[in-house]
């Protein structure tokens, strides 16, 4: 790979429920100058595509349990918050004052269960996660692909990491491609002296693609062109969740 080069889809419409991504991202892509192109790998902020499946809640809408009333409390935080978080999460991992660490239900290890209230695109409205982002991406693979176009899909979000100050986007979803390679190339054997390595090219791919998207960019879908992928339909981010009698700090 002699390089590669990344860039933001400028030009996107506001997402709003029901907007064909696929369609948005296309043709914006088209109108900007910036095609897609076969072997491309397209990076979508998670929030759009929350926002155009209805995944936006009015806070004044929720019915706030008495224990998420009562849990708010302790919390410091808005209780219709808590009762979202409380009902994304499998559990809480970690709650200091205001801060809640959870684990989501698609296993994913982050603040309030990865709800956000900053690009909600109004007052008194969070958006949560999409309920399944590999599908959500293999939706938008598969509508590129009725265009004649064959590219790998991710969506990313922003994480925290531990022992780490500062957040990156990690992958949260993708289709067409593994997100993990062992020693750099697949099931290649590990090279002399050296013992067997998992890369994570979706991850280092969606953190790549968040030096020209940017939270307040306003440019929410990018490019990855030149990086050559390992195909796979049938891979799920699930494969690099850390099983539990794995993880040394659960």
């Amino acid at each position: 790979m002699a390089g590669l080069s990344i860039f933001g889809i400028q030009g996107l419409p506001e997402i709003t429920p029901g907007t064909d991504l696929a369609a948005s991202i296309f043709e914006a892509g088209q109108a900007s100058g910036t095609p897609l192109e076969s072997g491309d790998i397209l990076v979508i902020t998670s929030k759009i595509v929350s926002k155009a499946e209805g995944r936006i809640v009015k806070l004044e809408e929720v019915q706030v349990s008495p224990f998420a009333r009562q849990y708010a409390e302790r919390t410091e935080k808005d209780p219709a918050i808590v009762e979202l978080v409380l009902q994304e999460s499998r559990r809480v991992v970690r709650q200091v004052g205001p801060i809640m660490i959870t684990e989501t239900r698609h296993g994913f290890i982050c603040a309030n269960a990865g709800i956000d209230q900053s690009s909600s695109g109004g007052h008194g409205l969070a958006v949560l996660l999409p309920v399944d982002p590999d599908a959500s991406c293999a939706k938008v693979r598969a509508a590129l692909k009725q265009r004649g176009l064959d590219v790998a899909v991710i969506i990313s979000d922003t994480f925290g990491r531990p022992w780490r100050e500062a957040q990156t986007d990690i992958a949260t979803g993708r289709a067409g491609m593994h997100p993990v390679t062992v020693n750099g190339g697949g099931g290649a054997p590990p090279a002399p002296g050296f013992g067997v390595q998992a890369f994570g090219p979706a991850d280092e791919v969606a953190g790549a693609a968040e030096l020209v998207k940017g939270n307040l960019s306003r440019v929410p879908a990018a490019v990855v062109r030149g990086l050559p992928w390992e195909r796979d339909e049938t891979a799920t981010m699930q494969s690099i969740i850390r099983d539990s009698e794995r993880d040394l700090f659960r």
